[in-house]
């Protein structure tokens, strides 16, 4: 029975979550350098403050020293300095995305900022907060945000949608679409738009039959676009069955949609996985003679996928292809394009794709274009290199770092035995310059990482972060880390390894 929302806000524990520092380096008293001042406010070359981040440290410290929503509650509440900071729907949406992986602390953040009678949540944030607890898989909670906010004439499409796919992939088709039939309480409409999602997030959860029935039964009052039979040749795809994909863009035409480019690239999609190439390049020609020709999209995927399959040389005579075919070339094209080159070992190319051509044609990178160079800068060790391309990448300020910008960052710390100074710098801009989550993967790579450099100590102490936030550790991740414990001598540390293990 799902209790009141209300009530789910007192009720709901937030475990305390202490700085990454303190996790990976509380243990070690002989490595001072690990211990660096965390930042109370950043500064623009100017000497000017960046608007909200000091706000935001604020908050995050406090909340880091509470160990119960209540104690968060009452704390933020009580504290001057924290109610004196002018609430923003930016600066909350800024708090709720340094979060994100940590449904405690944004569930007591949001419940803070919901109670100054000055502030009202927005939509958004109701729908990053529900998004939040639907991913760390906390159902219960979510079905109540929902009540909230169909009680404040909240909900969206938008909300809906990350509600039925969270459900969905928690194995809760049956509710997400239970969700769809009850659209009207909400205040919207079953039509097209609404029918798609709901096809689209089973379809992504493999639910493709369920789906089909679905339509069988709505098509009759819900006329069906172009994007509904995409979604299916996707779904098709998704668990390997091609033929009937090929067959819906034959039923599309039974119903005056005419097959799209997305309709023949994700069939050639499916066709790169399997490196059934010469059914690729039957397929492109196909969409020629069809007067639907391949557009830059299309021709990405097929090059990711012959560099994947280490076809080099083909994968770069796709760019003779786009050329010939005028196709204009985009970020995403750029990105597997550099991406390739610096598999291929062609790094000088690849940097001069990156400095010459890409600001040539007009075309920003991303920040999986900075990615993918400081992926490959540190796999051919020029690490100095990397992280001078990281630095520009926050002076310039086109796009923002992510948790997985750092990967091959940390990964290098660990094989150029940088852990007591490049390490902790490198974790200090993750979580209090740039407010990002460590996710499992970050975990996973830091664990690893400390065991062999046998600083199981501090491995051990991000274990404990990682249960305290609600993230499962690998089994891999926990064997290891045993091993290791064993090894130190580390007994009461690796017995509560041993009684995690058994409940996996």
């Amino acid at each position: 029975m799902i209790c009141p929302f209300q009530n789910c806000l007192r009720s709901t524990r937030f475990l305390v979550k202490p700085s990454i520092f303190c996790a990976i380096f509380h243990a070690s008293s002989e490595s001072s350098t690990f211990a660096l001042p965390v930042e109370s406010s950043h500064f623009t070359g100017s000497g000017q403050q960046v608007v909200g981040q000091y706000d935001i440290d604020i908050l995050v410290g406090k909340v880091h020293t509470q160990s119960s929503d209540d104690e968060i509650f009452q704390c933020l509440m009580s504290d001057r300095e924290c109610n004196a900071i002018q609430l923003s729907h930016d600066l909350i949406d800024k708090l709720l995305h340094r979060f994100n992986d940590d449904w405690k602390s944004a569930l007591g953040a949001f419940k803070w900022a919901a109670s100054r009678p000055s502030y009202k949540h927005s939509p958004q944030a109701y729908d990053m907060m529900v998004d939040i607890l639907g991913k760390m898989k906390q159902m219960d909670r979510m079905k109540d945000f929902l009540k909230e906010m169909h009680q404040g004439n909240l909900v969206t499409l938008n909300t809906i949608a990350k509600v039925m796919r969270r459900l969905a992939g928690a194995g809760e088709s049956e509710n997400a679409v239970r969700i769809f039939d009850e659209l009207e309480t909400f205040g919207l409409e079953k039509n097209t738009d609404s029918m798609n999602l709901l096809l689209d997030t089973l379809c992504k959860e493999k639910k493709v039959e369920e789906a089909r029935e679905i339509f069988l039964l709505l098509k009759s009052h819900i006329v069906p676009d172009a994007h509904t039979f995409n979604i299916f040749i996707h779904g098709w795809c998704k668990i390997n069955r091609v033929d009937e994909a090929q067959w819906t863009i034959q039923e599309m035409r039974g119903h005056g949609c005419h097959p799209s480019v997305i309709s023949y690239s994700t069939i050639i999609q499916f066709y790169c996985c399997r490196c059934n190439f010469r059914k690729v390049y039957e397929l492109l020609d196909e969409m020629v003679v069809q007067g639907c020709p391949p557009n830059i999209v299309t021709y990405t995927t097929v090059m990711c996928s012959l560099s994947k399959a280490e076809k080099f040389e083909e994968a770069l005579q796709i760019v003779l292809r786009t050329k010939i075919a005028g196709c204009k070339p985009d970020t995403l094209f750029y990105n597997c394009l550099i991406h390739t080159l610096g598999r291929a070992g062609q790094v000088k190319e690849a940097v001069e794709v990156f400095e010459v051509e890409m600001p040539k044609t007009g075309v920003a990178p991303n920040t999986s274009t900075y990615n993918c160079m400081i992926a490959m800068l540190c796999r051919h060790a020029q690490q100095q290199k990397a992280l001078t391309l990281l630095h520009d990448m926050e002076n310039l300020k086109i796009c923002k770092p992510e948790v997985q910008t750092y990967y091959p960052l940390l990964k290098s710390c660990f094989k150029t035995g940088k852990i007591d100074s490049l390490l902790s710098i490198l974790l200090n801009d993750i979580v209090d310059k740039h407010y990002l989550s460590l996710d499992i993967s970050a975990y996973s790579l830091l664990i690893h990482g400390l065991c062999r450099a046998n600083r199981s100590d501090r491995a051990y102490n991000l274990f404990e972060e990682m249960i305290r936030k609600d993230i499962t550790p690998k089994y891999r991740t926990c064997c290891l880390l045993l091993d290791e414990l064993k090894e130190k001598n580390m007994y009461d540390a690796a017995e509560k390894i041993e009684v995690f293990l058994k409940k996996l």
